[in-house]
């Protein structure tokens, strides 16, 4: 892990560049502080045994700590609140956006910076001390940022700016605005954020989520419409290409609202290799409902929107032909059914060519096989029984019987703050 103050500039430009730093989240006792009842509330549909998921994280994080440099929220956090500027104007921010009353938030102003860094993600329970306390059916006074190990969906890092995203849940918002103190005020980062004016944007259908962001070339962006990012934002995305001045491509891409496991593009389509991607075949492949959309922009003008047979048809006419392979096979719907639900088409890059997902989709990860792709598990790379580098191709897999349960994958799991340029 990445400790030292030295710059560390923010560069993605592609979804397969070689990772050279990644911001995780290792679970807590956060995503136990949920019952049965408040899952719901929570964006989980089951509860997660704690210690199962983090034997499965810990796979996840130590493989990646052998191939890139991995920075923790909890850390970067904690160095973030010592500054007492960046501290008060952040629980200001969390205050006013959670209703927080004067009491707690004086309480958390005389927090240790380490601390509160935990008590920002774990949650702070109630005190019981005035009547209205006491008669609150509230456990927390601040709630636990169960989804957090998620991080990617509260920002999206493109080219040197990151976005920070507008959260379909309330209940989420502190996770973007945690991110959006650590890029902006982190000695590390200090890089320019964007997001929309809460404002300007306050509307109930406004929202966007990086799980929907994928970011095909410096060219070319895929995005998905659904539960979790709208159209109008959407249509902030643009908005900022327009003032650019630049050519872009957004590929928009409708997602149904049912089943959850399609609450991001993430979740039926990924980037492999230069040339591969991983789709869930019966929507991004099939003619369906649900529309695939092209907007060019240039030069600050929307030149164009019209709807496309697919996104492998698009990229195909953008110069990128794609291969693609099926999450879950090809020989059983009911097999991609289930695969998919279980993140099966949700994969993290390392390098063109070099990813990794969850173990438990063997359909899917034999259908890699089929493809080229070495199968190696991460536990063997941790203990050093397997040499990576002797692989110019391969899917490093995790266990993920109890991580899947959360609802994402590999991909939902990072935020990659710089990947090195692809030679296309």
């Amino acid at each position: 892990m990445q400790t030292q103050d030295q710059p560390f500039k923010v560069d993605i430009r592609s979804e397969i560049g070689d990772l050279e730093g990644v911001i995780i989240h290792t679970p807590g006792p956060e995503v136990e502080n949920m019952t049965p009842d408040s899952s719901h509330k929570a964006l989980y549909s089951d509860i997660l045994n704690l210690q199962v998921a983090l034997k499965e994280f810990n796979q996840f994080s130590g493989f990646l700590s052998k191939v890139t440099k991995t920075f923790q929220v909890k850390d970067l956090l904690s160095t973030v609140v010592q500054n007492p500027e960046h501290r008060a104007e952040l629980l200001q921010t969390i205050a006013s956006r959670e209703k927080l009353d004067e009491y707690t938030l004086k309480e958390l102003m005389n927090i240790k910076d380490e601390k509160l860094s935990t008590m920002l993600i774990e949650g702070v329970e109630m005190k019981k001390d005035n009547l209205t306390r006491f008669l609150s059916k509230d456990r927390y006074s601040i709630e636990p940022l169960h989804n957090f190990f998620f991080t990617r969906d509260a920002s999206v890092a493109f080219l040197d700016k990151v976005l920070i995203s507008r959260m379909y849940s309330r209940i989420r918002d502190r996770e973007s605005i945690i991110m959006d103190a650590i890029f902006r005020n982190h000695p590390v980062f200090g890089v320019k954020t964007i997001h929309p004016e809460l404002t300007q944007y306050e509307s109930k259908d406004f929202s966007f989520e990086g799980g929907d962001f994928l970011i095909a070339r410096e060219d070319i962006l895929l995005v998905g419409t659904g539960t979790r990012t709208t159209p109008s934002g959407i249509d902030f995305i643009m908005e900022y290409y327009k003032q650019k001045k630049v050519q872009r491509h957004i590929i928009v891409q409708e997602l149904p609202y049912t089943p959850e496991s399609f609450i991001h593009l993430d979740m039926v389509f990924t980037f492999l290799d230069r040339n591969q991607c991983m789709v869930y075949e019966p929507l991004i492949l099939h003619p369906t409902r649900y529309l695939t959309i092209h907007i060019h922009i240039d030069n600050g003008v929307v030149k164009s929107i019209s709807e496309v047979e697919n996104i492998p048809t698009i990229l195909k006419e953008l110069g990128m032909e794609m291969e693609t392979l099926y999450c879950g096979g090809r020989r059983d719907s009911m097999i991609q059914e289930r695969e998919q639900w279980h993140s099966g088409a949700n994969f993290f890059a390392i390098a063109p060519g070099k990813v990794i997902g969850y173990g438990r989709n063997v359909n899917t990860i034999q259908e890699m096989n089929n493809h080229g792709y070495a199968v190696i598990k991460a536990s063997d790379v941790i203990q050093g029984k397997t040499d990576i580098n002797n692989y110019n191709k391969y899917v490093v897999t995790i266990d993920g019987s109890e991580l899947s349960r959360g609802g994402g994958g590999c991909r939902c799991m990072t935020m990659p703050v710089r990947r090195k340029a692809v030679e296309w």
